[in-house]
């Protein structure tokens, strides 16, 4: 038989369960509302905003149509992979542009060979479409996460990022190398030799891009003394270059071409 203490003890009980479950509930709002908030956070995209460079060629002559066609599909794939890479990190825009700017020299250079190599003319600034900048979701071009001035993500066409306070998360002011220009110093490329040049203006391109990578992750986490960027990045950038310009005159010369003299492009600058 039940006692009167007993039923007492069990409406009790059923209270506390009531006000447990109200509270659950509850919970389970608030927590809905977070994962709205965090969904609504998480749509909020960057992309980055490239120079057109089909409607800068000129007329391609048939026999390069090919080849400049496919390096044309090199540059939509490239800013398709670095629009994914900052759908998953965001806060890596400044890195991104940096490393598109360097891979879109590359196959910006080996547009001008395919032109070039049969007889066209080389098209004009080619050179000035290698940089991207960064779009935040309302479409605002040169804005990216951390990206920019003072953490408000602005970033120049360049891929340059701009001033901003490491101390509060943000990255300082991102510098570049500046190299001296090589394939518009070359004379005539035999046939022969012209696989062989094309790799190795990619290589020089693609040893510019890792020295920026480089001194992107040091705007953000400096190390070193005063001279470190001139022994820790300059200086081996310069004996890649110099090895890299001596397998294009190799290149040339075993064509049967004339060999350049390339030494003095080897050093590269800071901007």
């Amino acid at each position: 038989m039940v006692t009167r203490t007993q039923k007492q003890a069990v409406l009790k009980l059923g209270g506390v369960g009531a006000v447990a479950a109200l509270l659950l509930g509850a919970g389970l709002q608030l927590a809905s509302a977070g994962e709205d908030d965090r969904g609504t956070r998480a749509a909020t995209a960057i992309t980055v905003s490239c120079p057109t460079v089909a409607d800068r060629l000129g007329a391609v002559p048939a026999a390069a149509r090919a080849g400049v066609d496919q390096e044309l599909r090199n540059l939509e794939q490239q800013i398709a992979n670095v629009n994914a890479r900052l759908a998953r990190e965001p806060e890596q825009a400044a890195n991104q542009l940096n490393d598109i700017a360097g891979k879109r020299r590359a196959v910006l250079d080996r547009i001008r060979l395919n032109i070039t190599r049969v007889g066209g003319t080389a098209p004009a600034g080619l050179e000035s479409l290698a940089g991207c900048a960064a779009n935040d979701d309302a479409g605002n071009a040169g804005n990216g996460n951390n990206a920019g001035n003072g953490g408000n993500g602005n970033a120049d066409a360049g891929g340059n990022a701009g001033n901003g306070d490491a101390a509060n998360g943000n990255p300082a002011a991102v510098r570049t190398v500046n190299c001296p220009s090589v394939s518009d110093r070359l004379p005539a490329i035999p046939a022969g030799a012209a696989a062989g040049v094309e790799r190795e203006l990619a290589n020089l391109d693609r040893e510019i891009a890792n020295a920026n990578a480089r001194l992107a992750r040091l705007a953000v986490r400096p190390e070193g003394g005063p001279n470190f960027v001139q022994n820790a990045i300059l200086g081996p950038l310069a004996s890649k270059r110099t090895a890299a310009l001596d397998r294009i005159e190799i290149n040339i010369n075993r064509a049967g071409g004339q060999r350049p003299n390339l030494d003095a492009l080897a050093t590269c600058g800071l901007n």
